[in-house]
Order: C-alpha cells, then sequence, then structure tokens
C-alpha cells in the first residue's frame, strides 16, 4: 500500500473548519483507493504567534521537512514566510466554473461556456518581497515597497507556464506593465522562453487590460500567467467568475514538485465558528494534490462526488442566491458528509 506523510496546518477562523472537514474527506478516498495517507499537525498563523512567538515556528518548518505535501487552511500571517522557506515559487489556481453554478456568478452564463482557465501566478519574489520601510524627506512622511525580479525567476515561472499550457490549449497569455515598469522585461523573458515551445502561442497582455477582459470574454484565456501583484488579483476574480472564492483551491509548488495545497479565501473571521463555511476550496485543493500525487482516480472521484452533489441543489450558505425549493442548504460538515455518501455510491 502506497503511504504518503502530509502536514496539515488548519490555522485560524474557517481554516480550521475546512481543514478537518477536507481531511475526513480524503481519509475516505484513501481507503477507497487502497493509500494511506498520515496527518502530522503543525501551527501557523495567530494561533502560532499565541503559543510560540512567531506566526511560522521553527518546529513548524520542521515538521513540513520531509513530508509528501502540506495542506492549509487560512492565515493572517505566517504566509509568505512558509512560501518562501520552501520556495514555492509557482502558485496554480484553476478557475472552471460549475455548471449547476452559473446562476451564482456575476457574468451571464453565455459569458461563462467553455470557460477553464489555469492562473500561473509567481509566488515567491516581487513587491510582497521586495526591500519596504517607513522613512521620511522634505515631503513629510512615506512608505514604501520594491518591486524586485531577477531575470531567472521570471524564466522559470515562464518555463512552468508555458509547460502546462502546451499540454491544455496551448494558449498563454503573459500579464504584464511594461509600458509603467520597464525595468522588468516579463514579455521578452517570456518569449525567450517560448522559442522551446513552438506550439504555444503567447500573448503579452496589459494587466489593466487583461482584468476586464476576464470579466468581459473569459471563454479566450486558457493559461494566465502573472507575477506576484497582479496573480493575486487576478484569481480573486475568480471568485466572481465561479460563483464564490470559496470554491476555489490552489496549488504551490517548488521545483522538486513538493506541494502546498489550500483555498484561496481568507481566515473569514465573520463566519468563524458558526460550521457554515465552504469546504469546496479545500477539497479542491485537496483534488490538485491528488493529482500532483499521480493519484488520479482519487482525484476523479472527488470531482464526480462534487458535480452530483451540486448538481442535486446542495449548497452552502455562499452560493445559495436563491430561497427555493431546488436549493438545499448545507452548512460545512453536512457538506463533506454528502460527499462522502456520493463517494461511497
Amino acid at each position: 500500500m502506497k503511504q504518503y506523510r502530509l502536514v496539515a496546518l488548519p490555522g485560524e477562523g474557517v481554516g480550521v473548519e475546512v481543514t478537518a472537514a477536507a481531511l475526513s474527506l480524503l481519509e475516505q478516498v484513501a481507503s477507497r483507493q487502497n493509500f494511506a495517507v498520515q496527518v502530522d499537525y503543525g501551527w501557523i498563523g495567530q494561533p502560532a504567534f499565541a503559543d510560540h512567538g512567531s506566526y511560522f515556528p521553527a518546529a513548524t518548518a520542521q515538521l513540513c521537512e520531509g513530508a509528501d505535501a502540506i495542506l492549509l487552511g487560512a492565515v493572517s500571517g505566517g504566509l509568505l514566510e512558509l512560501r518562501q522557506r520552501f520556495d514555492f515559487f509557482a502558485n496554480l489556481r484553476p478557475i472552471c466554473p460549475s455548471p449547476q453554478l452559473h446562476h451564482c456568478s456575476s457574468l451571464r452564463p453565455e459569458v461563462l461556456a467553455g470557460v477553464d482557465i489555469l492562473v500561473v501566478r509567481e509566488l515567491v519574489s516581487g513587491l510582497y518581497f521586495g526591500a519596504s520601510g517607513r522613512s521620511a524627506d522634505h515631503a513629510g512622511e512615506y512608505g514604501y515597497h520594491t518591486m524586485q525580479y531577477h531575470d531567472w525567476q521570471i524564466r522559470r515561472i515562464a518555463k512552468l507556464a508555458l509547460q502546462r499550457a502546451s499540454a491544455r490549449r496551448q494558449i498563454l497569455t503573459v500579464a504584464h506593465k511594461e509600458n509603467a515598469l520597464p525595468q522588468i522585461p516579463w514579455r521578452q523573458l517570456v518569449m525567450a522562453e517560448a522559442a522551446a515551445f513552438p506550439e504555444v502561442t503567447v500573448i503579452p497582455m496589459l494587466v489593466d487590460n487583461l482584468a476586464m477582459q476576464l470579466v468581459m470574454r473569459p471563454a479566450q484565456f486558457d493559461v494566465i500567467l502573472a507575477g506576484n501583484l497582479f496573480g493575486d488579483i487576478l484569481s480573486d476574480l475568480g471568485g466572481a467568475i465561479v460563483g464564490s472564492i470559496g470554491l476555489l483551491g490552489s496549488a504551490s509548488l517548488n521545483a522538486a514538485g513538493f506541494g502546498l495545497y489550500e483555498p484561496i479565501h481568507g481566515t473569514a473571521p465573520d463566519i468563524a465558528g458558526q460550521g457554515i463555511a465552504n469546504p469546496l476550496g479545500a477539497i479542491n485543493s485537496l483534488v490538485l494534490m491528488l493529482q500532483q500525487w499521480g493519484e488520479a482516480q482519487a482525484a476523479a472521484q472527488i470531482l464526480q462526488a462534487e458535480a452530483q452533489l451540486l448538481a442535486a441543489g446542495y449548497r452552502t450558505a455562499d452560493l445559495r442566491v436563491a430561497a427555493t425549493p431546488a436549493e438545499k442548504l448545507l452548512n460545512t460538515q453536512a457538506c463533506v458528509e454528502r460527499l462522502i455518501q456520493l463517494l461511497e455510491g
């Protein structure tokens, strides 16, 4: 029997709830597919700071060493340190609206037809990791953050994005702002890497235009490559496209294929502890983890159960846009229990 070791970092807020839900589903699918997962729990975020004086303690970093994956719930601190510690430079965020939820989207159903997007975001450099601080000059006090990218960092994420595009519909859109940021030549460096992928059509697009196009004609996109800041903003638009940010999962990989898997929503303190958070973002992150592990059948079974759940009209609170008999409201625990029933056939 194949065995994996998973480090679970539930974090805080709804992260604790959705992580528990996802892990209970993972246990069921692992049993059905004849593999085992050892789950070790670690601290991150506010709970870690309260107990260890650090948002990302050394003990948590050590726990993650040698694991097969990390599952993260949601945090308000420590995430950048975790990403940088393991060089999780490639963030993958699929945006694929479910036909059963087209009415939940901000966009018209006909605009959603055929939408299947993968956002590839560079995750360990750029504005979030550059020099920053507070100072003052003759005009007064000011703050600053520095966007810095080494050419090799752009080249390596470009290569990964090109590989993903080559395996999909062979279209790569590159988000950039070189009219205002000419010293960070995303277009030039991506095109240099693209010479090894002649089958991929590369389309550079100014990021402001790209954001507009995402909500006007999202079906035109296949893979979108973006830097850290632009990718953060663009991929969150995916929540509006699919109907809720609670649906979206993500994978963050390093060069060795070691991954961090997390829903893209935040800690949601306004609903934390109420048991109504949507666990599908965390579950869809598990799907990406299983695919990375090569457990394709397990991943497919979860996706099939999820489609059946939504087709039957079951909804968590964030997806209930009309109080009709066709929509059946579920809390977090009931949602995962129903998914387990569907897995069992």
